[in-house]
């Protein structure tokens, strides 16, 4: 009997460190692959920029096709040829470098609750600063979307319901070119419902982008550029 205890101490343990374990993120790797003796590996990207945020109840941004979606704005200060966006949930122990905290992380950076990420990346008609302040009246192209990725991190619940994409720049469309302008991080889950827990979204560029901005709304984007 105790030789059977112990056995199911032992896959408990395992199964926690394996939980603990699958929400380690690896470093963020762009499109460009490297071969490196008879494998192929992502470069990384040089310029990554951490957001810690929290999402709860009430605080949608807007409710699109039924789904209750949540922004995070962008000030994207020079031209690049593309952007990497990943997104885990919970953030739990993510270690970072220098992350811009978002409203309510502080308060809920202890909980428990996890969302199945859908992340969508989209640039604005606003492609000045002067123009950011009218921002409420922009239009919004989406660029690329993900649901669940299997290059990314188990959730607690064992399944990878975390989310990464990457978009390569199309010179050829003002719409669709990563040219200095206002972009928008979307999320949501894949079923409709509520959205709750905390989140680490990470923007990922093969040049270094300094000044990008980022902010759940557009007065705390143009708090943060003056």
């Amino acid at each position: 009997m105790k030789s059977i205890k112990n056995l199911s101490l032992f896959f408990f343990f395992l199964f926690a460190v394996s939980n603990v374990n699958a929400q380690k993120l690896k470093a963020f790797g762009s499109s460009i692959e490297k071969e490196i003796g008879p494998l192929k590996k992502r470069v990384p990207y040089l310029d990554v920029t951490s957001y810690l945020g929290h999402a709860s109840p009430g605080t949608e941004s807007e409710i699109k096709d039924g789904k209750k979606f949540y922004y995070i704005y962008l000030w994207i200060p020079a031209l690049t040829t593309e952007l990497g966006l990943r997104m885990i949930s919970p953030a739990g122990n993510s270690k970072t470098k220098n992350p811009i905290i978002g409203a309510g992380y502080n308060e809920n950076k202890n909980s428990k609750d996890f969302f199945d990420t859908y992340i969508t990346l989209e640039r604005s008609s606003v492609f000045s600063k002067s123009g950011i302040a009218g921002a409420a009246n922009a239009n919004w192209t989406t660029l690329k979307k993900n649901d669940d990725s299997g290059e990314m991190p188990k959730q607690p619940s064992g399944r990878k319901y975390n989310s990464l994409l990457r978009y390569k720049s199309q010179a050829g469309d003002p719409l669709k070119a990563l040219s200095r302008g206002l972009y928008r991080i979307g999320f949501t889950t894949y079923k409709k419902g509520e959205v709750s827990g905390t989140f680490l979204a990470q923007l990922g560029s093969p040049v270094k982008l300094p000044g990008v901005v980022m902010s759940n709304t557009i007065e705390g984007l143009l708090e943060q550029m003056n």
